[in-house]
């Protein structure tokens, strides 16, 4: 059995759901065909019946078009990669999907508890990570962020049993910014490029197919912004590590309807010009997948009246809001958490209807008549 996606996995997959989503749902990306809304797993408390209305929300998620599951290590402290883990053996075990068909995705960065936070953090870290020679308190930043090539290999290999998988599909480095608010730009670049070396071994390896970065802020920030993120120069430092064969193709940020500014702002510098992040992506071969779609559920209601005369043919605000993003130009994938089969199943209706075109999508953005 294949330990990654491929494209003959993803396309059965999508051929699988033909009539059942309409025509969009399913993009292309880097071989890949991956669905145009994703399930996250950041929310939700550290509990066992947490654990179990994830299990159950995977298993339909899966059956009802949704082939991209985003995690991260630090989730629930490892309780969401577990229960992905769990989730996806179970699909595997009874046929009714198949590795190769599924996009995995999970990130590293931040030090991540083991299923509860431990009694004495600054002892549980010491112990964990210093007395065998992962990490030093000199590596951390902001006292929760690392990056270095030995505890991003720690991370990786963690998250890999936590999944009961060989490899992702995508590695994120989570937040890197964060490294920003301690050391110079020089020195942040530098431990960049130290970590895209590490994941470059590790996509040889057979354990991540592609990598990238997940942002909060530092790819939608001005340039003038201390923690702002150059999406151009980190693509040369992949080329200055692996070539132009390099594996960085896939970012994600934040893109709904409160925070459209990959689509609206100009906060990054092409070859001199500056445009949106999402020009950038597209200019520069790089997946951009959308988190927060929903804003972890604040625009599931009350939304303006703008947008339900535009999307009329989607029954509740959470659809409407989704069905924002994902018609987004440049937007991959829109990546919403989804922890109970209602919002599974509410959601995933979106699908059944195409995204919206970009003349529709682009006339949200119109100033409104004068009166």
């Amino acid at each position: 059995m294949p330990d990654c996606a491929t494209s003959d996995g993803t396309s059965a997959y999508a051929q699988r759901l033909s009539g059942r989503v309409a025509a969009g749902h399913f993009r292309t990306a880097h071989g890949l065909q991956v669905a145009s809304i994703g399930l996250g797993t950041y929310l939700g408390d550290a509990d066992a019946a947490t654990d179990v209305a994830y299990r159950d929300a995977i298993g339909v998620a899966l059956q009802r078009g949704c082939n991209v599951i985003d995690s991260a290590i630090n989730y629930r402290f490892q309780r969401s990669e577990r229960v992905i883990g769990e989730a996806l053996a179970a699909a595997f075990t009874s046929g009714t999907t198949h590795r190769e068909e599924i996009v995995v995705a999970t990130k590293g960065g931040y030090v991540s508890f083991d299923s509860a936070p431990p009694s004495d953090p600054s002892r549980w870290f010491y112990d964990t990570f210093v007395t065998t020679g992962i990490a030093t308190a000199d590596d951390l930043a902001a006292g929760c962020h690392c990056m270095t090539p030995a505890y991003l290999r720690h991370q990786l290999a963690t998250s890999l049993r936590n999944l009961h998988l060989c490899c992702v599909d995508i590695y994120y480095v989570h937040n890197p910014e964060t490294q920003l608010g301690e050391v110079s730009r020089n020195e942040f670049m530098s431990r960049m490029r130290a970590a895209f070396a590490h994941l470059e071994e590790a996509v040889s390896a057979g354990q991540v197919r592609l990598y990238g970065v997940a942002t909060w802020n530092g790819l939608r920030r001005p340039e003038s912004a201390r923690d702002h993120l150059s999406l151009q120069a980190l693509v040369r430092l992949a080329e200055d590590v692996a070539g132009t064969q390099h594996h960085f193709r896939v970012v994600q940020a934040p893109v709904n309807l409160a925070m459209p500014e990959a689509l609206t702002q100009r906060s990054q510098r092409l070859d001199g010009e500056m445009v949106s992040l999402l020009t950038a992506a597209q200019h520069l071969g790089v997946t951009m997948m959308a988190s927060a779609a929903l804003l972890q559920g604040q625009l599931s209601r009350r939304l303006p009246s703008a947008l339900r005369e535009v999307v009329a043919d989607l029954d509740t605000d959470a659809q409407r809001a989704l069905q924002f993003v994902r018609s987004t130009p440049g937007v991959t994938t829109a990546l919403v958490g989804m922890k109970h089969v209602a919002h599974v199943e509410e959601n995933l209706a979106t699908a059944r209807v195409a995204p919206l075109s970009e003349a529709r999508f682009m006339s949200l953005f119109r100033e409104p008549p004068s009166v």
